[in-house]
């Protein structure tokens, strides 16, 4: 995956997983928190869900970014 594409879906699933989890945030965090999803999400789902081709790392992607946003919030603040 080239970098412009790394950073357009971590900056999409950081920003849909920051607002699902209700979570106010500037944009390098945002995007930092979707990249960071997509590899923990992304890896997981496409080993479960090797079917779903590119849509299973935006799934992940959002999932993983979610997952770290819980764990920020539980072990953190």
């Amino acid at each position: 995956m080239s970098i412009i594409m790394l950073l357009i879906v971590g900056a999409a699933a950081g920003f849909l997983a920051t607002r699902l989890m209700k979570m106010e945030t500037g944009i390098l965090p945002t995007v930092a928190i979707g990249m960071a999803g997509a590899l923990v999400g992304g890896l997981v789902l496409r080993l479960l869900l090797s079917t779903l081709g590119a849509l299973s790392g935006l799934v992940g992607a959002v999932l993983g970014a979610m997952l770290l946003i819980w764990l920020w919030k539980t072990y953190m603040s």
